[in-house]
Formats: structure tokens, C-alpha cells, sequence
């Protein structure tokens, strides 16, 4: 059986529409998971043809369950993961057991958001920044460098935001230091300049060192603990200079890494003095951005990340220009969920594509202290992006979470 292994998968969001896509595709589907509630509601996966529970931090453990699959008569033509922690080391599998000219040293680099900055210092979209270790004792002239206050403060390995804080002043600033260091005392804290400008996500594929360019979407940030962008709004158009600049940063990554094969996403805030990089991740985003990129373009971007991993080229070619908005929604006090209302009126709404609720009745919720604390998200159509825009926020209004203190 032809098969693609795929290493953790999130419920729903990008990681659940890869595996679903390569059943599509006719593989036979194979999920290593160290969730026990995975295995406990296996019959909510069934376009997982064998679940396997594993170490998946442990690649020695992950071999032996490889080589089982062979013996068995499995033919594996890919390992990957869609889900943040695992692609190198789903690179590094799949370079043992089936190469498809994948990066996984640039992988290594860009899970690791110190060497990510340090490796793209020298470039004029690399904002300033510092990296300390936690020991580190605090004083003011370690962040001479830096322009001055608000600074950005985030853990090396950070993810979903969940470690991203903003400094307001010195007192702060060793405040989040010390919160990282119980955390981790042996993780490297960035602590770099804040940016100002609107925020863009570029999505993006590598195939024998030429770049596709998937979507550009302008992202919408709410301020609360930590940055949680709650808005995504797909260019349907993307002006030429605009492009031209996001190419530019492209192939200089590209370059520094040496990546010839791999998908990739970009956050960046545009500046009067052009792009500056707010982080970089070796993956298709998650959450429902496969979805908004076929309501806007067509394409199915996690079946054609997919045949990237399998040797074959990618194609984006889009069937279609709607301009696309994504509105999240969050809640703002913690509780226990009795039920939501407003589903169904969403659904029916003007524009609407799609309206997705995550959490069960029972579930604990809580104001967003990550992106995992986004709760249901709409997807609207637009002849503009401001249309498409209103369309989902007043859809997404309709949506309430009923909670029980």
C-alpha cells in the first residue's frame, strides 16, 4: 500500500485537511500521536486508516513503528507534519526512509526562532534585535542596541503566540524574563524592537528552488495578554510592487537557508522603510487557512504541499479570484460552555462560505492566551475585500458562546 505518514494532527485546521486531502489522493494514511484523547475518539478520524500511538518527540521510537509498517508491506512514499514541533523531524524520517530533496537543516533553523534571527541578521527586513540564555542578570546597557521601549520579548521556541509578550519598561521587560525562565531556565529569550505597521501573512511553496507564491493576506491583531490575530483578509489581487518586495525577501531566504524543496509562511509588517520579518514558519499556517485559500483561489494548498513531499511539482494555479475574509472569534470572560447559539444564522448569512465551531458543550474557555484560544472563526466572499470583511464580521457577531461561571 502506498503510504504517507503523517506526524501529529490537530482535530481540525490544516493539519486535519492534509491527512484528509492524501486520502483523496488515494494514499493509505498512517498518524503517529502522543494525544491519548486521539486514541480514545478514533472514530472521529476516519480518514486515518491506522493510528499509531508514539513518542513523537522520540525519533528512535518512531523508526521502530516505520520499519513495522514496512514489514508489514507498507510502501512509504512521504513522512510529514503540518503541526509546528514535528516538521524537522518528520524531515529528518522521511530523509531516512524515503528522500524527496526536502530541507530539514532549514527546517532545524526555522523552528528555532534565535537562529532563524541571527541566521538573517545581515538583511535590511531583519528588525534589531538581542538573544540572551535566562541566567542572564538584566541590565540596561544589554539593550543599548535596541531602539527603546515597547520591546518585543518571546521564547526561542515560541508558538501560536503563546510566548510572545510586549515590554513597556525596564520593570517589565525582567518580569517576562523571569516568566520565561520558570518556564524553561534553559531556553534563549529574543528581545527585539517593536514594529510598527500593517501586518501581512504570505504563504508559500519552494519546488526546485522556484517560488509559488500561495496568498497574501492582510491580518487583523487584537491586543489583549498576548497578540492574537483575529482577522485574515486574502488579497484576491496582490499589486506588482507589493509582490515584487515579497519575492525579494523570498529568494533571500531561500538563498541563506538553501532550500530547495519545502512550503513555508512568512509574518511581516509592512514599514515606511519597506518589510521588517516578524517570524517564519516551515509549514502551511493552520486553523482555516487551506480553506480561505480555495474560497479565494480554487486550489486545495495542502494536497499540492503534499505532492511537493512526494517528489512531484506543485500547481497554483487559480481557478477563481474572490477576495476572502476570515473573521475569529474569542471570548473575553473565562467559563464553563452550557451551548452556542447563532451557528445556523451565521451559516445563512450574506457571503458566507463556511462557519466553523471548535468547542463542545462542557469545554472550559478562556479570554486568549494563544491561538488556541480562538473558538470558532467565519469565512465570507467578496467582490472587495472590505465587502468580503463586513460579510464575515457581521456573520461572526451572530455566534454566541453561553457560559457557565
Amino acid at each position: 500500500m502506498k503510504t504517507i505518514i503523517f506526524i501529529g494532527t490537530n482535530k481540525s485546521g490544516s493539519s486535519r485537511e492534509a491527512i484528509r486531502a492524501a486520502e483523496r489522493i488515494g494514499y493509505f494514511t498512517v498518524l503517529f500521536t502522543n494525544n491519548e484523547k486521539q486514541i480514545k475518539q478514533r472514530k472521529e478520524y476516519a480518514d486515518v486508516h491506522e493510528m499509531i500511538f508514539v513518542d513523537t518527540t522520540n525519533l528512535a521510537s518512531m523508526r521502530l513503528e516505520i520499519r513495522s509498517l514496512l514489514s508489514k508491506g507498507n510502501v512509504v512514499m512521504t513522512i510529514v507534519s503540518f503541526v509546528d514541533s514535528n516538521v524537522a523531524r518528520a524531515l529528518k524520517l522521511c530523509e531516512e526512509f524515503c528522500p524527496n530533496g526536502t530541507s530539514p537543516n532549514a527546517v532545524d533553523i526555522m523552528e528555532n526562532k534565535a537562529r532563524t534571527r541571527a541566521s538573517l541578521s545581515e538583511f535590511p527586513f531583519s528588525p534589531r534585535f538581542i538573544t540572551i540564555h535566562p541566567k542572564t542578570k538584566l541590565e540596561p546597557s544589554i539593550i543599548e542596541p535596541l531602539p527603546g521601549f515597547p520591546l518585543i520579548v518571546k521564547s526561542s521556541s515560541s508558538t501560536g503566540s503563546k510566548d510572545v509578550l510586549q515590554a513597556t519598561n525596564l520593570e517589565q521587560l525582567k518580569q517576562h524574563i523571569r516568566k520565561f525562565t520558570e518556564k524553561d531556565p534553559n531556553e534563549s529569550i529574543i528581545i527585539e524592537e517593536f514594529i510598527e505597521g500593517d501586518q501581512y501573512l504570505v504563504e508559500a511553496v519552494i519546488y526546485d528552488r522556484e517560488i509559488q507564491i500561495a496568498g497574501v493576506i492582510r491580518q487583523e491583531i487584537t491586543y489583549g495578554k498576548r497578540f492574537i490575530i483575529t482577522g485574515y483578509g486574502v488579497l484576491a489581487i496582490v499589486p506588482k510592487q507589493l509582490n515584487d518586495s515579497i519575492l525579494e525577501v523570498l529568494n533571500a531566504i531561500m538563498a541563506k537557508f538553501d532550500i530547495r524543496n519545502g512550503a513555508l509562511h512568512l509574518e511581516m509588517r509592512l514599514t515606511k522603510n519597506g518589510w521588517r520579518l516578524i517570524e517564519i514558519n516551515p509549514r502551511i499556517s493552520g486553523g482555516a487557512m487551506n480553506n480561505m485559500l480555495k474560497a479565494a483561489f480554487g486550489f486545495d494548498l495542502v494536497e499540492e504541499t503534499l505532492k511537493l513531499y512526494l517528489g512531484e511539482r506543485p500547481s497554483l494555479v487559480q481557478r477563481q479570484r474572490n477576495f476572502v475574509f476570515t473573521q475569529y472569534v474569542i471570548i473575553e470572560k473565562k467559563g464553563i460552555l452550557e451551548r452556542v447559539t447563532g451557528k445556523k444564522r451565521a451559516g445563512k448569512s450574506p457571503g458566507v462560505v463556511e462557519v466553523y465551531v471548535k468547542p463542545r458543550k462542557g469545554t472550559q474557555l478562556t479570554p486568549p492566551l494563544s491561538m488556541g484560544h480562538r473558538y470558532a472563526y467565519v469565512i465570507a466572499i467578496g467582490t472587495t475585500l472590505e465587502m468580503a470583511k463586513s460579510f464575515a464580521k457581521k456573520a461572526a457577531e451572530k455566534i454566541q458562546f453561553h457560559l457557565k461561571q
